[in-house]
């Protein structure tokens, strides 16, 4: 009974999740190619859904923001993550506090993050205003509510949460390198940035490819910190492929478009995670072979 206890514990709960996720997926998927409205219908019609999704402007504004925000936000969070990764490899005093403080955005909701970036953000009571309070009358930060600026806001609130996140997996990484390799560089006469440019940095390239996929996924699957942000605003000037298929869905009731933008999002999520995992069984086979 002993050997069967863990199998038991742990695979019935993880077939359930594989069953839920396979059979509403395949549900959504064949919702997509139907005309349903607000009610499920099963007629086919196609790719039509497809086509209205990827030929509407919001779709086009939302996924053009998605790259915008996915590349401001992976390369702003990797390099903060890394950075204070470094910093507290340095055995700092009170290493343990700084790690906590660092990570204690990782474990708020963002929905909270973005309500409170947005009241820091907001020309009237935030930043903007508290400077201006200062003396300094001409400051302006109103990025907000700048129709060409809001989507960067994003990114601040983003990176702010999940920088700790980045950086905790960096250190980890850091803290696993050979304490040889660090004795022989300094041997060889390498300074500190030298030894984490040529030594550190190399060892831990399979850190950066799971940190820049895990924030990729992060990026994609981006939507309460939005909507609590900036709700898409200012117009549609910040709009994100989830809040694409959560109007069409439940604000305009277009269940077969919604499932149709819901699937092309899955899509992007695959394009992401099916090279991971190729590289993954890769580099698994490659370690086998080398011994």
């Amino acid at each position: 009974m002993e050997r069967w206890l863990p199998h038991l514990v742990l695979w019935p709960p993880l077939l359930i999740s594989v069953l839920h996720v396979i059979t509403f997926t395949t549900y959504t998927t064949w919702i997509s190619f139907t005309p349903s409205t607000l009610i499920p219908e099963h007629d086919w019609i196609g790719l039509q859904n497809y086509w209205s999704v990827l030929n509407s402007r919001n779709w086009k504004i939302a996924y053009s923001n998605l790259v915008i925000y996915g590349a401001c936000f992976v390369t702003l969070t990797t390099a903060m993550g890394l950075l204070l990764a470094i910093l507290i490899d340095q055995r700092i005093r009170a290493e343990n506090l700084f790690r906590a403080i660092f990570l204690y955005p990782m474990a708020v909701s963002f929905v909270v993050t973005g309500t409170v970036w947005a009241w820091l953000l907001n020309p009237g009571i935030g930043i903007q205003s508290l400077v201006r309070g200062m003396g300094f009358a001409s400051f302006r930060f109103d990025w907000l509510v700048d129709q060409s600026m809001a989507i960067y806001t994003v990114v601040i609130a983003g990176a702010w949460q999940a920088s700790g996140f980045a950086m905790a997996l960096f250190l980890a990484g850091i803290r696993s390198v050979d304490a040889d390799l660090y004795k022989a560089a300094q041997i060889d006469g390498a300074g500190a940035w030298r030894i984490y440019r040529r030594v550190v940095l190399p060892c831990i390239g399979p850190i950066f490819i799971a940190v820049l996929v895990i924030l990729l996924q992060f990026t994609i699957k981006t939507f309460d910190l939005v909507r609590a942000l900036t709700g898409g605003g200012p117009g549609i000037a910040t709009q994100l492929p989830t809040l694409v298929v959560y109007d069409l869905m439940f604000q305009r009731g277009l269940l077969g478009r919604g499932a149709a933008a819901a699937v092309l999002l899955l899509l992007s999520l695959l394009l992401v995670l099916i090279p991971y995992f190729a590289y993954a069984c890769w580099r698994k086979r490659r370690e086998a072979r080398h011994g």
